[in-house]
């Protein structure tokens, strides 16, 4: 196994930039407001791992799976996910129920990986992390683009947190929901002109 440094560089600011603004970030720090920020990073991160795995490893294949039913999943996921967030913040007489952080390991870790695992399969970043791979070594693309998915979700989720201490839980939650429906939309729309 031979690593390059500057391969596991390049391939980390690659897929960092390239995931910044997409839509997993948002989805991370949404369930980081309601969440255990380390079970969604454990979570997200295990995800990650599975791509970036899929993608080092058959990267030729990924072009072979119909984009269309993986968007109208991830459009689904994130339409259920502001449809919980817009429901639960919305009464008042609610705000000890509403409120309450979900905190066990296995629903927390099944939500964030599940969500990632579905909207990430076949984005940018996965084919770009296979042909980075098929260009500059399996293992150092796998390094640095795995590197740069998890310091996304962690910036994601910090962000999270330091809104949550200093806004009403409600309002995230309906920014969140908003957030959420808003890339459901955004994922049905590439559905059709993807």
């Amino acid at each position: 196994m031979h690593l390059d440094p500057l391969a596991i560089l390049t391939a980390f600011g690659l897929i960092f930039l390239a995931e910044l603004p997409d839509k997993t970030m948002f989805a991370s720090l949404a369930m980081g407001t309601r969440m255990r920020p380390l079970y969604v990073w454990i979570g997200t991160s295990t995800a990650f791992l599975a791509h970036v795995a899929i993608a080092v490893g058959a990267g030729s294949l990924l072009g072979l799976l119909p984009g269309w039913s993986v968007k109208l999943v991830s459009a689904l996921l994130f339409g259920f996910g502001a449809f919980m967030l817009l429901r639960s913040g919305g009464d008042d007489d609610e705000a000890d129920e509403g409120g309450k952080t979900v905190t066990g390991f296995l629903p927390v870790f099944s939500t964030a990986f599940m969500a990632v695992f579905i909207s990430e399969w076949g984005d940018l970043t996965q084919i770009t992390t296979a042909n980075l791979a098929a260009t500059n070594g399996t293992w150092s693309t796998a390094i640095g683009s795995l590197a740069a998915l998890m310091s996304v979700s962690a910036l994601a989720l910090v962000a999270g947190r330091f809104i949550a201490k200093r806004v009403p839980l409600k309002t995230v939650q309906r920014i969140g929901g908003v957030c959420m429906a808003g890339l459901a939309t955004w994922s049905l729309t590439e559905v059709f002109t993807g």
